[in-house]
């Protein structure tokens, strides 16, 4: 799905701002028929959970949500093709023009478009009414359950540790592009010595007569250039998009008739580099590269998981200020904004799905409880299996052409110990592989599927971990941690021979709280508890990366488990920094 753009040939107008809102109800008959009662406003984009504080129960609401306004069609848009486009709706969107059903999606972080060329005329004022449904099942990704308790109130059960924000978080767009055009472009590109390579393939929609590719670099200047709708652009000495250093060139399709005259253009940045995995090793440019970064959260105070250039922007500059290079979309795929923004400033990328949750063990062997199997056609069955490859399709539609992504991962700590969980993902890691053969496939493993337990381990070109020692294992006792930490890496790299990288450890701090003994919720204890673990990374020579859980302080749903939110962020949720973003800042910049 191509990314909406303005070039000669095409135009977007921004419906962001504030819409009409309200709660669906049983007395809420058709909203979509005529303006939506009360005088709730939401803005867009952001999640709505955290907006309305007169009304608490907006927070934990259940269910359907309206957002509603109107807009005029630009009346230069006679002749074009039109369209509505959502980027995203938590977790279920469905979209009526006037009283008429144009789209539904399911899928809470990716986008969808709704075709409104023969439904709009150009000068006309239409009214969109989005209807967006949190709810989760064993049939969506990530997975829930509805419960109702005996007074009839139905709640949200899931299984994820974060706030299960909705709405519409991302931007919506009415655009506008020719009826032939080009539908989608993409892109490979690897270095064979010191010539870049761009392996491309153009769909178009409607009669042409001529396509021209060419490849411009920053200057505008042509360094190659084919007449093809596929083919592969040779680059001799090619300036590499690298990390740090990012360097995009930009590849400009055009369509053209018969007499020359431009039909469409379609532009896309490109950053030529290879991405290989070798032995124990990830390479880049043929470079080992380590990784060195966060898993994080699209979490703000207010707008939840609502994007906003501010806060994206001081956030990359936090990481940078760490000396971080890298970062894990965890648990969900991010905003478009943030993998260009990563595209333009050499970061590098783990991309990740929504399915995070696949795993009733946690439920069971930490939070007690009866002990159910979850895969099984009760929870991770063929419903759920199928929608986790509709996200893996997605998710890969959209961000396959960011020189950024450098990896795929699909699960986030799934019950890989468990019968049935090879059977559930071996068929998914070939969907990915099969999608795009260009970039390693990983995982997030848990504790509960150590190295003799998980099944599935070896399906995949880089292994995952989220280790806790000394934190939900033996808390407190760092001395423990280290030992056990060390020995299992060790059992890791010798069984699988490829590289590993701890996705996730840390541990919860509250911020100011001080105590010379370093005793846990102390900074000087998640301070000690990093360093312990740098030092067993540092001795196993598979290990390639170190992703500290968190980058910053997160909303987590209601229950005992956790006060205010995980506290295993290195920055507050208000971004001032903690000890231990200092004891990153010294380790990663002395890594250089």
């Amino acid at each position: 799905m191509l990314r909406p753009i303005d070039s000669a040939t095409r135009e977007t107008k921004s419906l962001d701002g504030l819409w009409r809102f309200a709660l669906d109800s049983s007395d809420l008959s058709a909203p979509w028929s005529a303006p939506l009662p009360g005088d709730l406003e939401c803005p867009v984009p952001a999640s709505y959970n955290d907006i309305f504080v007169q009304s608490p129960s907006l927070r934990n609401h259940v269910g359907k949500v309206w957002y509603q306004r109107t807009f005029r069609v630009p009346r230069g848009w006679a002749g074009q093709h039109v369209y509505l486009r959502v980027d995203a709706a938590t977790h279920e969107g469905e979209v009526y023009i006037g009283d008429k059903l144009v789209v539904t999606h399911v899928g809470g972080y990716t986008p969808f478009e709704a075709d409104l060329s023969e439904i709009v005329k150009p000068g006309e004022e239409v009214r969109v009414t989005i209807g967006v449904d949190n709810t989760l099942t064993n049939q969506t990704i990530p997975p829930g359950e509805l419960k109702t308790d005996d007074a009839g109130h139905t709640k949200q059960k899931y299984w994820h540790d974060f706030f299960n924000y909705a709405g519409l978080a991302r931007s919506v767009r009415l655009c506008s592009v020719p009826k032939t055009r080009v539908q989608d472009v993409t892109v490979k590109t690897d270095v064979e010595g010191k010539v870049g390579k761009v392996a491309y393939e153009v769909t178009t929609q409607g009669e042409h007569n001529k396509i021209q590719i060419d490849l411009l670099d920053t200057k505008g200047a042509v360094a190659a250039s084919a007449t093809t709708v596929s083919g592969t652009l040779s680059v001799p000495n090619a300036n590499l998009w690298q990390p740090g250093a990012a360097y995009l060139y930009t590849l400009r399709a055009r369509l053209t008739s018969s007499n020359s005259e431009v039909i469409d253009e379609y532009t896309l940045p490109v950053g030529i580099r290879s991405i290989r995995v070798k032995g124990i090793e990830f390479l880049i440019n043929d470079k080992p590269f380590y990784f060195r970064g966060f898993g994080r959260h699209e979490d703000t105070p207010v707008k939840g998981k609502g994007h906003d250039d501010s806060w994206m922007v001081h956030d990359f500059e936090l990481m940078k200020w760490t000396g971080a290079n890298s970062f894990r979309t965890s648990h969900y795929p991010y905003a478009e904004e943030v993998l260009d923004y990563a595209d333009r400033h050499g970061w590098v990328v783990v991309d990740e799905t929504a399915a995070v949750g696949i795993n009733l063990s946690i439920e069971s062997g930490i939070l007690g409880g009866v002990k159910r199997k979850t895969f099984s056609p009760d929870f991770a069955g063929d419903k759920m299996q199928e929608a986790h490859r509709q996200a893996i399709k997605e998710l890969i539609a959209r961000d396959k052409n960011h020189p950024s992504v450098v990896m795929w991962s699909i699960t986030n700590e799934p019950a890989s110990q468990e019968e049935g969980a090879r059977e559930y993902f071996e068929p998914l890691v070939k969907l990915t592989k099969e999608l795009d053969p260009t970039r390693p496939v990983t995982f997030a493993n848990v504790l509960l599927a150590p190295v003799d337990k998980c099944r599935i381990a070896d399906l995949f070109d880089v292994i995952g971990l989220n280790r806790y020692y000394g934190w939900y294992v033996g808390t407190g006792d760092l001395v423990t941690a280290a030992r056990e930490l060390e020995e299992e890496l060790h059992k890791w790299a010798e069984k699988y021979k490829r590289p590993l990288i701890i996705f996730e450890y840390g541990a919860d701090t509250v911020a100011g709280v001080h105590d010379v003994d370093a005793t846990p919720w102390s900074e000087e204890f998640q301070s000690q508890f990093l360093e312990t673990y740098h030092r067993a990374f540092d001795k196993v020579d598979a290990v390639v990366g170190e992703h500290v859980w968190n980058f910053a302080d997160f909303a987590t749903g209601p229950g005992f488990f956790r006060v205010d939110g995980n506290k295993k962020g290195v920055f507050t949720r208000d971004r001032r920094p903690k000890a231990s973003a200092h004891t990153l800042r010294k380790r990663w910049h002395g890594k250089e």
